[in-house]
């Protein structure tokens, strides 16, 4: 027998008969986005069928994002790089904050807790000399 794991929103309203459910593939999403639109995240980690998917153009927000369920406490494990120069703790707080009241606006869920792993900090670009402009220096010189 399949679980069910789709969360069950209260109903704030009694008035109204039914049920919110929400996936938890859509917490993922909310997640994913928020956490990436941080100052200082590079990007998120994916997994090879997240990378192949971005490689034909489809858009992936839920990369690196790993959601559990215990007992109606969620739990959210991101993983993420940074930019180079930006501080961690900093970073990865204003992650934490940025989730979780995204998830609460959007869903009306409380996050037990967000752990960020930083798998990777991404240089900046450099600008590579041109060779054209070596060798021209070293001719002048003779």
């Amino acid at each position: 027998m399949s679980e069910n794991k789709n969360l069950v929103l209260s109903n704030q309203n009694q008035a109204i008969d039914g049920e919110i459910v929400v996936a938890p593939e859509v917490i993922e999403v909310i997640v994913g986005i928020a956490a990436s639109k941080v100052s200082g995240v590079y990007g998120m980690r994916g997994n090879l069928a997240s990378n192949v998917a971005e490689l034909f153009g489809s858009s992936v927000h839920d990369k690196g994002v790993y959601l559990t369920n215990d007992e109606g406490k969620i739990k959210i494990d991101l993983y993420c790089f940074l930019n180079y120069g930006v501080s961690v703790p900093k970073t990865a707080i204003d992650m934490q904050e940025k989730v979780k009241q995204q998830v609460l606006y959007m869903t009306d869920l409380e996050i037990e807790e967000v752990n960020v792993h930083v798998v990777g900090v991404v240089p900046e670009k450099t600008t590579l000399p041109d060779l054209n402009e070596l060798f021209d220096s070293e001719d002048e010189e003779d």
